[in-house]
């Protein structure tokens, strides 16, 4: 058995679980999510637990039992809690501020970068640290919008320039050695 998926996911009180066929729909207090899985597994209730179970041993069915199990308890923890990613911003002139609900940075670019938050993320700033913090529900999208802002302006390994994840190491280089002589 997979050592993930054979654990059940449990529910914090507050949430909601509605299993049609292989749609699972869950609802918290951060939110609702809805995700379509495979059909060759199995997800079920029991005891107030959501329970996945595979057909067979073969090694695709067991990944994919330990993926659903795992996506369901991302789903379970999102409405719940939430999830949250933080970048920092590096360099002379480069900030970040909010406009509404959209982010608006200047990176060293000829005109500002605006960001509009995906439906369900929402962006925070503080302009004192230069730190963006993209908050929401759903792990996935959370993850993936960070990428997104990041890919504006990666860090340079030269200065150390650029938006970075807060805690990222970035692995700096040495620059053009002196004249000598």
């Amino acid at each position: 058995m997979s050592r993930i998926g054979k654990q059940p996911v449990t529910l914090p009180t507050g949430v909601q679980v509605d299993i049609q066929g292989s749609t699972v729909k869950i609802k918290g207090p951060k939110g609702e999510l809805t995700r379509e899985f495979s059909p060759k597994v199995k997800i079920e209730m029991a005891d107030g637990k959501v329970v996945v179970l595979r057909p067979s041993d073969e090694p695709a069915m067991r990944a994919l039992h330990g993926t659903t199990r795992a996506i369901l308890h991302n789903m379970v923890v999102g409405v719940s809690a939430g999830f949250s990613k933080l970048l920092q911003i590096e360099g002379v002139g480069y900030r970040a501020e909010m406009k509404g609900k959209q982010l608006v940075m200047a990176l060293g670019y000829s005109h500002p970068v605006e960001v509009d938050p995906p439906s369900g993320i929402a962006f925070a700033v503080d302009e004192k640290t230069r730190v963006i913090t993209i908050s929401g529900a759903d792990r996935e999208l959370v993850g993936q919008v960070a990428a997104d802002v990041r890919a504006w302006r990666p860090p340079e390994p030269y200065k150390g320039k650029g938006v970075r994840y807060v805690g990222e190491h970035v692995r700096r280089k040495a620059g053009k050695a002196g004249k000598v002589g």
